[in-house]
């Protein structure tokens, strides 16, 4: 029997792909990266995803899991040989059990975030992981990059969510890390392996994760500044005066609320054109209007005090809504604008300012007339800094020179202590970068896993090692 034929009887003949079906499973959410595959595989359960993973390693056969194929480094596309067997999840995307009690809720890879937040809500509670994919983003590959999104200056990425795991091993063995502990001292933390591995390690079928008391009282509030060192002292000024109620704090800048203008429906501009605004947001377990009436006394002083030029603050849920989707259509307005060189980098929040004025004048020198598209989340130091031409012709040229670029930006980024990678991964597109800003000796010890969990290297090969 050869693999396609074992792939069909451990999860029938309709949920192994061979023909043009593949296509969308074989390219990236940004079109830069196609592969080619022997086949799509769509198991319905973890015991078929053991199966699975035991034909592969008796064929030699390489794996590349995928979610919901929403990630921006590759890691979830085949190459081009056309040998891997591409896993996708959504089939196994059950709510497998919610303990209000523990706040903690048990869910299979292939749930779809938007659905975990709403299950989440209904036995009122809180999944606070929350990011502009999250109508499309899986679990699975939500764990596999240790994805961040908006809400992680108060309840921290991914792996601070996770208190335990399932895992198909590369052997095919299933290794049930499905705890709700917080505390369990019993040894090395395995979990942490596979969280942020892009599926190198094992493949990650459920996990159980922390939910927290649902707030009853939201406040939010778009705040225009004049420069980066101005929403970094707002920031430090909202923690002072709200501590562990400031939920949010996003910095975007006017080139990239511009983008959302010009292509999303419905997008306006919620006060006059300022270089810089920062997006916060409240919540607590309180009154509503008493919380917001709280913000706003802030914001007055915020502006007598010349720490900000203008302000508006929602007053309603609908308002509120509005004014995020300025912020979380950032990535699908500058998709339609054109092809970016795209960089999700992580500061110490204090060295923001000074990055952004070396990297901004570095690439205006080498590269005159280019468009810097910056925003993120300043609140815990990750900036997406995206640069393009205004011109299709110039950009096309000004994309191959993306190596030059990167070491621009990575080299400052490095020289101030940041991170080249903060929650996108590192996939295919990072891979050779990764090398020169690791040491040697993290290199080996990662490597030093790799062999020991995925001695064959089946396990999504060529990303990340």
């Amino acid at each position: 029997m050869d693999l396609i034929d074992r792939l069909r009887a451990a999860v029938g003949a309709a949920n192994v792909l061979t023909g043009d079906d593949m296509a969308p499973h074989l390219v990236d959410w940004r079109g830069r990266y196609r592969g080619a595959a022997r086949c799509v595989v769509r198991p319905g359960g973890v015991a078929e995803v053991a199966a699975i993973v035991r034909a592969c390693a008796a064929a030699g056969a390489p794996i590349v899991p995928q979610g919901g194929n929403t990630g921006l480094c590759g890691a979830a596309t085949p190459d081009a040989g056309g040998d891997a067997v591409v896993l996708i999840l959504a089939r196994m995307n059950r709510v497998r059990s919610i303990d209000p009690e523990n706040n903690t809720l048990t869910a299979e890879a292939g749930c779809v975030l938007a659905t975990l937040r709403q299950a989440a809500a209904d036995a009122g509670r809180l999944f606070p992981l929350s990011l502009a994919a999250e109508g499309s983003a899986q679990l699975g590959g939500n764990l596999s990059t240790n994805a961040g999104g908006v809400q992680v200056l108060r309840y921290g990425n991914t792996r601070e969510l996770t208190l335990g795991l399932e895992v198909v091993l590369p052997s095919g063995e299933v290794w049930d890390g499905l705890r709700g502990l917080r505390k369990d001292n019993t040894g090395y933390d395995l979990k942490q392996l596979f969280i942020g591995a892009e599926g190198t390690l094992g493949i990650i079928t459920a996990a159980t994760m922390k939910l927290f008391p649902r707030p009853t009282a939201v406040a939010t509030a778009w705040v225009a500044v004049a420069s980066p060192r101005a929403a970094v002292g707002l920031l430090a000024a909202l923690q002072d005066g709200f501590g562990p109620l400031l939920t949010a704090c996003e910095v975007v800048s006017d080139v990239a609320l511009g983008f959302v203008l010009r292509h999303i429906p419905g997008a306006a501009r919620p006060l006059a054109a300022s270089p810089w605004y920062v997006l916060v947001e409240l919540s607590s377990g309180g009154d509503d209007a008493e919380l917001r009436a709280r913000l706003e006394t802030f914001l007055a002083r915020v502006l007598e005090a010349e720490q900000g030029s203008d302000a508006v603050l929602a007053q309603s849920e609908a308002q509120a809504r509005a004014l995020w989707a300025l912020r979380e259509n950032i990535s699908e307005a500058q998709k339609i604008e054109g092809i970016s060189i795209k960089h999700d980098v992580s500061l110490p929040i204090s060295r923001l300012p000074v990055f952004l004025e070396q990297a901004d004048a570095a690439l205006a020198a080498a590269f005159p007339g280019l468009r810097v598209v910056a925003f993120g989340h300043v609140g815990d130091g990750n900036l997406h800094y995206n640069l393009s031409m205004p011109e299709a012709g110039d950009n096309a040229a000004f994309v191959a020179a993306q190596p030059a670029v990167n070491r621009i930006v990575h080299d400052l980024v490095h020289a101030h202590g940041g991170s080249i990678s903060a929650e996108h991964g590192i996939g295919q597109l990072k891979r050779e970068e990764l090398l020169r800003y690791k040491s040697p000796l993290e290199m080996e010890l990662m490597r030093a896993v790799k062999r020991a969990l995925d001695p064959q290297g089946l396990m999504n090969p060529g990303k990340v090692l």
